[in-house]
């Protein structure tokens, strides 16, 4: 079963180092198990597209980074990407909550639940919609990619990594 801690267990074990992200009540669970480990710590961003400059600058730095955040922050983060990352081959891995999944959430979610993917792909992104049975092959899959020098975006809807420890 997909867990806070199952997925975080994966991602350490994967040598992922360096999280940052802007908090979501979504990923609520897994920011807070990246946090309490003192071997990796979370550090917190004021907005999405500075954490992703604090991924690029880890990764340029010998991390394996993560960003963390809430699926309304892609729209911030969208020129980071495309002119940093995209162009300058700087992977990171992207944990992107999907609030207003099928309409069903707070009315300033539902348009970006509607669009997020479709921008992904606009901009040439790849991405996963992870789930309890295919979280495995998708962080696969989003380390191939990275290998390559590209961002990868898994999305996670509720009730996977908003529980406690």
């Amino acid at each position: 079963m997909l867990t806070s801690k199952v997925f975080s267990e994966l991602l350490f074990s994967k040598g992922f180092n360096f999280f940052t992200g802007v908090p979501c009540s979504l990923l609520s669970g897994l920011i807070s198990i990246i946090d309490d480990d003192p071997k990796t710590p979370y550090y917190p961003a004021v907005r999405e597209d500075a954490a992703v400059g604090l991924c690029a600058g880890a990764y340029l730095a010998g991390k394996l980074p993560v960003l963390l955040m809430q699926n309304s922050g892609l729209g911030y983060c969208l020129n980071a990407f495309t002119s940093l990352n995209l162009i300058y081959k700087i992977p990171v891995l992207v944990i992107m909550s999907w609030r207003g999944e099928d309409s069903t959430d707070a009315p300033e979610h539902i348009i970006m639940g509607e669009i997020n993917q479709n921008l992904l792909n606009t901009c040439g992104m790849e991405y996963s919609v992870i789930s309890s049975d295919n979280y495995k092959a998708s962080l696969n899959t989003a380390i191939q990619q990275m290998e390559k020098g590209l961002p990868y975006t898994l999305m996670v809807g509720k009730g996977y990594f908003n529980e406690g420890h």
